[in-house]
């Protein structure tokens, strides 16, 4: 979320990315800002299908794996690219090919795009950006959390 704005230009929140979901012209279901934030920080892990083309869609037609939590899918450019059957298609052909003929088909495309006047891609090294890990509790802490989850019951 933090990293599509809204209609305002601020990053997605919870709330706010609810709202979008229910602002789709005919909105395919309803998703609730506490059903996102659980989603969102992983306490829930099972969203239907119906919940994530929804999210997508309000999210700006972003790929549905660029919602899945692995570093390979934050590339949301390299995702939308994927989407083209001609690109995939490349890759396909690209597939056991030794590494240093790829190296050098890399090497021929940036040349080209140089040719045609189209901006470096970066480097694909780092793929993925660095997710904010969640910190563990202590033992003490998990102790403490339980025990007042447990009063609560």
């Amino acid at each position: 979320m933090a990293h599509r704005k809204d209609a305002r230009g601020k990053a997605y929140v919870s709330r706010t990315l609810s709202q979008a979901v229910d602002d789709l012209p005919d909105p395919p279901t309803s998703a609730s800002f506490a059903l996102i934030a659980k989603l969102a920080n992983g306490q829930q892990d099972n969203p239907t299908v119906k919940t994530v083309l929804a999210l997508c869609r309000a999210l700006g037609d972003v790929p549905p794996a660029y919602l899945l939590p692995h570093a390979s899918y934050d590339d949301l450019e390299a995702l939308e690219v994927f989407e083209d059957p001609l690109a995939r298609h490349v890759l396909v052909l690209l597939s056991e090919l030794p590494e240093s003929e790829i190296r050098d088909v890399v090497a021929q495309l940036e040349r080209r795009r140089a040719d045609l006047g189209l901006p470096p891609v970066p480097d694909g090294s780092g793929v993925g950006k660095p997710r904010k890990t969640r910190r563990r509790r202590t033992v003490t802490e998990a102790a403490r959390y339980a025990a007042d989850a447990l009063e609560g019951l």
